[in-house]
C-alpha cells in the first residue's frame, strides 16, 4: 500500500498530483463511507459482512476462500497494532485497488527485497509501508511475498480515452468514487480511476475490477514510447521487463499493474525517491520523461 511514496516530491510539481497520490488529499476532504449497519454481499459469494467488518484493519475480508491457497496469518489477521492485515489494501487475490498495488505476478524475491528496502527507508515516504517492514520478520515477509507470487494475475482493468471523465471525490478510505450527481470534467493530464461497480468495490470484492479513463491519444503515445523508447526519450520497458512486460526474474511485471502506481513509481524514480542498486537502474530511463510522457 505505497500510497504516501513521494510526496514532498510532488508537492513541487507544477501540476496537482492528488490524483495519483492520494494522500495528498486534505483529511477534511475526504468523504465518510457510507455504512448502513446492515450485512453485504457480493455476487458468487455465500459469505457476508458489515461495512464495519470489510474495513477491520486486522482481519481481511475473504469472499471466496476456495479461490486461493492457504493464507498466511500477516495477509489475513496482520500483526496487531503495528501492522494491518496485507489483504486489506492488496485483496486477498493481491490484486488491489489503485492507492495500493497490484502484488499478483511479482516474484517472491522482487516482493522481498521491496520489504527490506522499506525496511532500511530505502524507499522513501513509502508510509504506512515502511512501518509495517520494520514490524514483520523476515519469515512473515517471505510467507506472504509466496503466497501473493503463487497467485495469477487477471483482467483488472478497462482503458478508456475520454475527453470529459467523472468527477470524483475520495472516501476515507482513499478510494476515488464518482460523486452521486453524475457530474463530469475535463481529464487534463491525468488518469482517473474509478470502480466498475461503487457497492462492490466498498466491499472489497475481488471479482469487481476498474475502469481508467486516459487522456485521448495517450494510448498510442504511451505504446511508442514503451516498445521503442519514443525516439531516445526513453529505453524500451521491454528490454528489462519482458517482451509481454510481465518482468523477468527480480524485474517486476508492469503489464495489469494498476496505471496510477506506475505514474506514481515513475515520479519517484525521477525524483530519488526509490532508492537502492535496482532503482537506480531507472534513473536513465525517466531522465528525460515529461509529465505527459509519465501519464502515456
Amino acid at each position: 500500500m505505497v500510497i504516501a511514496a513521494g510526496i514532498n516530491a510532488q508537492q513541487k510539481q507544477s501540476q496537482d498530483l492528488s490524483w495519483a497520490f492520494p494522500q495528498l488529499v486534505a483529511a477534511k476532504e475526504l468523504k465518510p463511507v457510507e455504512d448502513d449497519g446492515k450485512p453485504r454481499r457480493v455476487p458468487g459469494s455465500d459469505k457476508e459482512y458489515t461495512q464495519k467488518q470489510i474495513d477491520e484493519f486486522f482481519n481481511a475480508p475473504d469472499w471466496f476462500p476456495g479461490e486461493h491457497p492457504p493464507l498466511p496469518k500477516t495477509v489475513q489477521f496482520g500483526k496487531s497494532p503495528r501492522v494491518q492485515a496485507c489483504g486489506k489494501c492488496h485483496l486477498i487475490n493481491g490484486q488491489g485497488h489503485p492507492e495500493s498495488a497490484s502484488l499478483t505476478g511479482l516474484s517472491a524475491a522482487y516482493m522481498v527485497r521491496q520489504m527490506a528496502e522499506l525496511k532500511k527507508d530505502i524507499r522513501k515516504n513509502a508510509e504506512p509501508m515502511n512501518m509495517y517492514a520494520k514490524n514483520l520478520s523476515d519469515e512473515e515477509v517471505r510467507e506472504a511475498s509466496e503466497y501473493f507470487a503463487s497467485l495469477k494475475p487477471g483482467v483488472w482493468y478497462k482503458v478508456i480515452e475520454a475527453r470529459m471523465v467523472p468527477k470524483t471525490d475520495l472516501n476515507v478510505n482513499y478510494k476515488r468514487l464518482a460523486t452521486p450527481d453524475g457530474a463530469m470534467e475535463p481529464i487534463g493530464n491525468r488518469i482517473i480511476s474509478v470502480p466498475e461497480d461503487a457497492f462492490r468495490n466498498e466491499s472489497r470484492d475481488p471479482r469487481s475490477g476498474f475502469v481508467a479513463y486516459v487522456p485521448p491519444g495517450s494510448l498510442k503515445k504511451g505504446e511508442d514510447l514503451v516498445k521503442t523508447g519514443g525516439g531516445g526519450r526513453t529505453i524500451a520497458c521491454s528490454i528489462c521487463h519482458g517482451p509481454d512486460l510481465r518482468g523477468l526474474g527480480e524485474v517486476p511485471r508492469i503489464a495489469g499493474q494498476h496505471p496510477i502506481y506506475i505514474v506514481r513509481q515513475l515520479f519517484n524514480f525521477k525524483n530519488g525517491h526509490n532508492g537502492g542498486p535496482w532503482s537506480l537502474l531507472m534513473k536513465a530511463p525517466v531522465s528525460k520523461l515529461t509529465d505527459e510522457d509519465i501519464v502515456s
